[in-house]
């Protein structure tokens, strides 16, 4: 069969299900859920339907800090569904082509709304069980699965890869350099400031170290870059106000409160978010299962998908008692 061609450098030698194997559909949907529909933004979403089994069991998918949507997160979603699960797949607000004001903006509550919006739309979608429902997410989206499911009873299970667990520990990695810490704060303040004008003060998401971006180290700059589509008219930037609440959230908190089945991925190589502190969010959990395996923080979406999509899809046949729908490769 004929591949597609990966739209970015990461995903090359990814091997990708045959088109035959799912159909996709563009899904729209307003957040938050009570809103009234003047004050509410529109997001967009793609769902991934398997060709079998009818009324699959069906993921909640979102990106990690800052990113869009297309950019790797494709390739988990036609896997899943090559393997028999639905899968809708959504921007946050103020990302790609969904709604929302200042453009680019992380905030993190808001997105926790999304989230909510998404599982809402997912329960009534027609042609997946809406009962059977999955929450995934990576990184920073990763600590909002994790932070959904601590408060809800109708999720069957969570996957999160590389999770944002606690912020007062990435502070505190950061005010062991002064000067960066000083200069991220008054940063925020600049941007939340203009932002009563309407003035935005932008950073970069990723950069090398000594830059003024959120994450800053050589190597997750260059992985995260090659995960964006050749294509894209993305840009490498977010309003500076994330600084003012990346290191009050904390997944870690509510953890224990977490009831369902919960997968969590830590790479031994993550320069961004320790294995360790992973371990911690899933000695609080009573029902996880924690797989540390060598990977970087973004390698997962690139190098070493193989291996980390192994590892879910043998935790979602467990949790839902199923064998792998397709278990080869059309050639």
């Amino acid at each position: 069969m004929t591949r597609r061609n990966p739209k970015n450098y990461a995903q090359q030698s990814i091997r990708r299900p045959a088109r035959e194997a799912y159909s996709t559909r563009r899904v729209e949907f307003t957040t938050p859920i009570d809103a009234d529909p003047a004050d509410a933004d529109r997001l967009s979403a793609t769902l991934y339907l398997p060709d079998r089994p009818a009324n699959p069991p069906v993921i909640v998918m979102a990106p990690g800090l800052g990113a869009w949507r297309t950019f790797g997160y494709p390739a988990y979603a036609e896997r899943f569904a090559q393997a028999g699960y639905a899968t809708l797949l959504f921007d946050f607000r103020c990302h790609n082509d969904s709604d929302g004001e200042p453009r680019s903006l992380v905030a993190i509550d808001a997105q926790i709304e999304d989230y909510e919006a998404a599982i809402a739309t997912a329960k009534r979608l027609d042609a997946v069980d809406g009962t059977q429902l999955v929450l995934w997410g990576y990184s920073l989206s990763g600590g909002h699965v994790l932070s959904v499911a601590a408060d809800r009873f109708d999720v069957d299970a969570v996957i999160a890869m590389s999770p944002f667990t606690d912020g007062r520990n990435a502070l505190k990695r950061m005010l062991r350099q002064p000067k960066r810490a000083i200069g991220s704060i008054a940063r925020g303040l600049r941007d939340r400031i203009g932002s009563i004008v309407g003035v935005h003060y932008h950073v970069p998401i990723v950069g090398d170290p000594g830059s003024s971006a959120v994450v800053t180290s050589p190597r997750i700059r260059r992985e995260y870059l090659d995960l964006v589509d050749r294509e894209s008219s993305w840009s490498n930037e977010t309003p500076a106000r994330i600084f003012l609440s990346i290191g009050r959230y904390r997944p870690i908190v509510t953890a224990e409160e977490i009831t369902t089945p919960t997968l969590l991925l830590a790479g031994t190589d993550d320069e961004v978010i320790p294995a360790d502190e992973i371990e911690t969010a899933a000695d609080a959990i009573d029902d996880s299962s924690l797989v540390r395996f060598p990977a970087t923080h973004s390698s997962p979406l690139g190098e070493d998908f193989e291996t980390s999509f192994g590892h879910q899809l043998t935790f979602l046949k467990s949790v839902f008692n199923t064998e792998t729908l397709i278990s080869s490769f059309d050639v």
